[in-house]
């Protein structure tokens, strides 16, 4: 199919942007990597009368090490993000899962608040800015704002940014303590059945999964030991509400969360 028609911003500054958001409102898209949005055009899942190109404002494509978390632009690439000589010291977690995040291809095109934007639940960005307690940037015309990642991701492929909002980017924290990342999924790149983040925190242990519920899921606990790691990720396992869908039983996940969970719980809590 053809996407329908609409019409074509290729924007020269965030002022434009905004003004263009202020006007158009809810029949305006913004287009970045465009690995989502053109596959959704192309099927007529979106149909905006306006698509605004933010790929070549360089204010956007940004990543900056401020004192306790790293800020990445909406016009960061994926892969620009791996290549960052600093992402391994700085946000382990995501330089483990980032390999994860579609292939090489849609890496060199999609970005990583393209990935936040559309909030697809099995996807790896979106819980790793949930496991990291991150913060989405918003703004608009008028003001900015920063939601917490709990807050932005609202439901099923669904976020808290307004119609007239540009997300500018989003805040990882840094994290130096110990963590780990697995998912399961029919092939290499595809979308994650279950996803599992670990992160061993000043209090205990975080677990972050998605590719269960509508958004990603944390859980945090004091430090677990013996059957009280799998009494506390039977009952995490259960509270996800895990539907059967083409790709997998409820069960099946239920027993990926418990599986990889004690695994990723063993390696950050040695």
């Amino acid at each position: 199919m053809k996407p329908a028609a609409f019409d074509y911003i290729r924007a020269e500054s965030v002022d434009e942007v905004l003004a263009a958001l202020a006007k158009e409102g809810g029949d305006a898209r913004i287009i970045a990597g465009g690995q989502s949005l053109m596959a959704m055009l192309n099927m007529r899942l979106a149909k905006p009368k306006v698509l605004i190109d933010i790929m070549r404002l360089g204010d956007l494509a940004k990543i900056e090490r401020q004192a306790k978390s790293v800020c990445i632009g909406a016009g960061v690439r994926q892969a620009a993000l791996l290549r960052w000589p600093e992402l391994a010291q700085t946000l382990p977690l995501v330089a483990q899962a980032l390999p994860w995040t579609g292939h090489a291809q849609t890496r060199s095109r999609g970005t990583v608040c393209g990935s936040l934007a559309h909030a697809d639940p099995s996807a790896e960005l979106p819980l790793m800015l949930m496991a990291l307690q991150g913060d989405v940037h918003l703004r608009n015309a008028k003001k900015r704002r920063s939601v917490s990642a709990r807050e932005f991701f609202s439901g099923m492929m669904a976020t808290a940014r307004q119609d007239d909002e540009l997300i500018e980017g989003a805040s990882f924290p840094a994290n130096a303590e110990r963590c780990a990342f697995r998912e399961i999924g029919r092939r290499h790149g595809d979308f994650a059945i279950v996803a599992c983040a670990a992160i061993r925190t000043a209090k205990g242990l975080r677990l972050a999964v998605g590719g269960v519920a509508d958004t990603p899921q944390v859980r945090d606990w004091d430090n677990l030991e013996g059957s009280a790691i799998d009494d506390a990720l039977n009952e995490f396992a259960y509270d996800l509400d895990a539907r059967d869908d083409v790709h997998a039983s409820a069960r099946y996940r239920r027993d990926l969360v418990r599986t990889i969970g004690r695994d990723l719980i063993a390696q950050v809590m040695q």
